[in-house]
């Protein structure tokens, strides 16, 4: 089994706790899915989430539109 395989894609998805500067990875993986648009997010380039909520997003633009929608950070 390698990355290419379509059983293994599962494994690539991370699991993090998002804190107020940092996340913790809780279980390892390449990517985490933005809680708005479903997209994947490379844990390399992820910089916007919720702490709050325990969700990512995949830029400042979609961080907006879900503080819109609820109100809160």
């Amino acid at each position: 089994m390698n990355a290419h395989d379509p059983e293994f894609a599962g494994a690539d998805l991370a699991k993090l706790h998002y804190g107020d500067g940092d996340f913790a990875v809780l279980k390892p993986g390449r990517y985490v899915l933005c809680a708005v648009t479903g997209v994947k997010i490379p844990l390399e380039a992820l910089r916007y989430w919720s702490a709050a909520r325990q969700e990512a997003y995949a830029s400042a633009v979609e961080a907006s539109q879900r503080f819109q929608e609820t109100g809160s950070v």
